[in-house]
Order: C-alpha cells, then structure tokens, then sequence
C-alpha cells in the first residue's frame, strides 16, 4: 500500500468512517429505523440463498424484532480495522446487549456479551457493511450468571453454545498446551496492519452460513 501523505489521510478518514458505521449500526437497530439501519450495507448485500438486497434484508428484521425483542440497546467497545486495499477492510468490533425478551412466563432481561467480525466496502467513495459474522460468548437473564457450558441461554429455547472462541485458534492452544518448561518464550509481534491475520494463524476469512 502507497505510503505517501494522500493515502495515509485517507485511510485516517476512512477508519473513522468505518468507526462511525458501527456506531449508526447501534443506533438505527435500537431505535427500530430500518430504513436507515439497512443502508449502511451494500445494496448488494446477501441475505439468504435467494434473497439479495437492502428490502429483503429490512423485511427480515423486521419479522426478527417484533417477534424476539421488546426493546434493544448495543453498546461497543473495542474495535480492531485492518485494510486489505483502499477500498476494502476487515475488522472485529465487542457488543454488549442488553434485550427486552418476551416470554410466556412473563418478560425477561437478556443480557449479551459477543463480536462482530465485520468486512467493509467503499463503493462510489462510502463505507458500507459487507457483511456481519456475530461470534456470542454467552446471553443471559440479568440474574443468572451463565457459568458453566452452553452459556447461549434464552428464553424459552434450548441452550447452546455460541462461536465467541472459534475464530481464534489461540483459545484452544492455551489450553492444550501448557507450559513444558521454564525457558520464557515469546513471539515475534505482529506485521503492522496484519494483527487480525495473525491471531487468525492465516486462516481465510471466516465464512457465513446462507440459509
């Protein structure tokens, strides 16, 4: 990539673009404006086998929110942007949810930890999502903590496990492997720009299931 002031300038804007995508990403879903919501992806975007583009995608949404979700609130956090070109990008961004979930039991507080591992294009000179992988490490009423296996707990529905480990292979080496010494060992830091990659062990990008 081109190291002079121009492009340097512009992946500065362009990160803070993409920030603010994730950002407007919270806010419209919260708010339940899914015109704005469903225009911070490409117009482009896949939404089943079948079905590509921003109506299908609303459409979706909105059968999913009036049915599982009284009210939202996503807050991010952390937020890792690395480039593959000028005009495309990869990154991993935390969400904290807290859910108002109805229940015939009565309604319940679902509370959230997950990630977003995020690709990002610019088409005709605007970032936009190409698409969202959400990774969940566990979903909760607010009074019960999700220790223990399947932390995936909503209401009314089977436990399972979400995918909060499975894009990093670090997780399962820490645990297969302890120590075999007291020689300290440490690695060589990441390429700049390739610390996703990296953590990644060079793996492709992770793949969405299209149902």
């Amino acid at each position: 990539m081109s190291d002079t002031i121009e492009a340097r300038l512009d992946r500065l804007e362009s990160t803070e673009e993409i920030r603010q995508l994730v950002a407007k990403y919270a806010l419209s879903l919260d708010m339940r404006d899914l015109d704005a919501h469903v225009n911070l992806f490409a117009a482009d975007i896949r939404v089943s086998r079948e079905k590509v583009g921003r109506g299908h995608l609303k459409r979706w949404l909105d059968d999913t929110l009036r049915l599982q979700f009284t009210g939202t609130s996503h807050h991010t956090g952390n937020h890792i942007i690395e480039f593959d070109d000028a005009d495309h990008a990869h990154g991993v961004v935390y969400s904290k949810n807290e859910h108002e979930t109805p229940s015939p039991g009565g309604d319940e507080w679902v509370i959230m930890q997950m990630m977003y591992w995020d690709n990002y294009e610019r088409i005709d000179g605007r970032w936009y999502f190409r698409r969202r992988l959400p990774c969940y490490w566990y979903a909760t009423d607010l009074n019960r903590p999700p220790v223990g296996a399947e932390k995936m707990r909503w209401p009314d529905r089977e436990r399972y496990d979400g995918a909060w480990h499975e894009l990093f292979p670090s997780w399962r080496e820490f645990w297969r492997h302890p120590p075999d010494s007291d020689e300290p060992q440490v690695a060589a830091p990441a390429p700049l720009g390739e610390f996703l990659n990296t953590m990644r062990r060079g793996a492709d990008f992770p793949r969405i299931r299209v149902r």
